[in-house]
């Protein structure tokens, strides 16, 4: 049985890799974001289509996969956050990560109990679902698009702390739905815990490796920095659910630390940095392509073709009328950020869906909760559509805006 498993995931990596490597290179051609490749590449060679990958007879593989690559892609987005930035936006990033989630479950909810005729608590699990935004759908294409950094960093953090409202608001409306129970108290409790949880270890996390590579009396681990930042996520992520906080908020906070250590005095030497650099690199990529093709290998086109209108009327809910309500709203009490109406229409476009519903998706079906079937459409039209149409265009959209960095070359013309 081992050996089987082991060859199972061998034959799933190669698989992924030559896929994600002839793809990546097809979306430098073509010049659109190489996630959405990945996407409809794992819908062909899926159980939907060619059925040469059912991922979801390996279940293992496939968690290791959803939750070591989404880990460390938001790994990488904390480190490219800085602090300085970021508590310019820190009030817009609270009410983007807490107050929006509630306003976009609420909306989806009740559009959806009235488009689906479904019970109105299984709407708003439904809304709750697809409630929070991505990081690892999110991160990729800001990696190709250059989006002005308070932009940037406001979304890429609000994806980072919405998943765990997102994740024990959907625990929250389970708890209802199977046992008709509601407690506002124990609700609040889960989250305080794992977001204090998540945050502290993060800290923790990110100080200590930081203090272990670096060019100090302490770095005695400087030349080992490449696998320390893979361990650092590792420990990071499982640190925080054994202690029920939020892995995935531990590892951005780890970024976070990591990516803004010389304000703590801490340096890498230049070698081991450029090597971590690439290495870091590398794994990123290979999560990337891993996320992306395990994500579209799930994709239930027979549930899709039966429900594929009103789940499309839902998500065009949530991105017309449930995200721009979330941005003015959780915008407007940010006075110091000084958010322009085309930055704020620049953050309603941007709003990717991928592995934390899709994770969240997968507990209700294994559950057979009622009407699992449509909200498991639902989570994979969001996926498809967000990925396809936003992800594709947000470079045009932010063009049109007047939101992307200029270039070099555009500055010292600027300069000159």
């Amino acid at each position: 049985m081992e050996e089987i498993a082991t060859n199972n995931l061998l034959l799933i990596f190669s698989a992924i890799a030559i896929t994600g490597i002839v793809l990546g290179k097809v979306s430098e051609i073509i010049k659109i974001p190489d996630v959405i490749l990945y996407l409809i590449a794992g819908i062909i060679i899926g159980p939907a289509m060619l059925n040469l990958i059912s991922i979801e007879s390996f279940p293992i593989e496939n968690n290791l996969i959803l939750t070591f690559g989404s880990a460390f892609i938001l790994y990488e987005g904390g480190r490219e956050i800085n602090l300085k930035v970021l508590n310019k936006v820190k009030l817009s990033v609270g009410m983007l990560s807490t107050v929006g989630v509630l306003i976009s479950a609420g909306v989806v909810g009740l559009f959806a109990q009235k488009i689906f005729g479904v019970p109105i608590m299984t709407a708003l699990l439904l809304g709750a679902v697809i409630a929070s935004t991505d990081p690892a759908a999110l991160i990729p294409v800001f990696k190709q698009v250059t989006i002005k950094d308070k932009i940037k960093q406001t979304v890429v953090s609000e994806s980072a702390f919405n998943d765990a409202v997102g994740a024990i608001l959907v625990s929250t409306l389970l708890g209802v739905v199977t046992s008709g129970q509601f407690s506002v108290g124990k609700s609040m409790e889960e989250l305080i815990i794992s977001t204090v949880v998540g945050i502290t270890v993060g800290i923790v996390m990110g100080y200590v490796f930081s203090l272990l590579i670096c060019d100090k009396k302490w770095g005695v681990f400087h030349s080992y920095a490449p696998i320390m930042s893979i361990l650092k996520v590792a420990l990071a992520y499982e640190l925080a659910v054994l202690f029920h906080g939020s892995g995935y908020m531990a590892v951005f906070i780890a970024g976070l630390i990591a990516g803004n250590k010389k304000l703590f005095g801490l340096w890498v030497p230049e070698y081991d940095f450029h090597s971590e650099h690439c290495f870091r690199e590398s794994i990123g990529s290979l999560c990337r392509m891993g996320i992306f093709v395990v994500l579209g290998t799930q994709v239930d086109l027979t549930a899709l073709s039966k429900y594929w209108a009103p789940a499309l009327l839902v998500v065009l809910i949530l991105m017309f009328v449930a995200r721009p309500l979330v941005v003015l709203i959780s915008t407007s009490f940010d006075k110091e950020a000084n958010w322009t109406f085309k930055d704020k229409l620049f953050m309603m476009w941007v709003r990717e869906t991928g592995v934390i519903p899709a994770a969240l998706s997968g507990i209700i079906v294994s559950m057979k909760l009622p009407g699992y079937e449509i909200i498991s459409s639902v989570v994979f039209m969001t996926i498809l559509v967000t990925l396809i149409v936003q992800a594709s265009t947000t470079k045009l959209v932010a063009k049109k805006l007047g939101v992307l960095e200029p270039s070099e070359e555009e500055k010292v013309k600027f300069v000159a």
